[in-house]
């Protein structure tokens, strides 16, 4: 397992704000379980690999994923 934390640099949605809006973990198949963090709305989701998460949060660049873990091992 790695984890990781989703850092919004812009709240393109006026949702979530900005720093720390979530974190996660990835599994040892790809698949990815995150938590939000933001304004009282703490929701858990599933993702199917971090290609996804990033393609559908990302906002292009605004928000960027941290590894917490520095090992790449899974």
């Amino acid at each position: 397992m790695r984890r990781f934390v989703l850092v919004r640099n812009r709240d393109v949605s006026g949702v979530s704000g900005t720093g720390i809006v979530a974190e996660g973990v990835v599994f040892g198949d790809g698949r990815v379980a995150m938590r939000w963090l933001t304004n009282g709305i703490h929701a858990i989701v599933i993702h199917e690999c971090v290609e996804h998460v990033l393609k559908i949060h990302g906002h292009g660049g605004k928000t960027v994923l941290r590894w917490v873990d520095n090992s790449t091992d899974r």
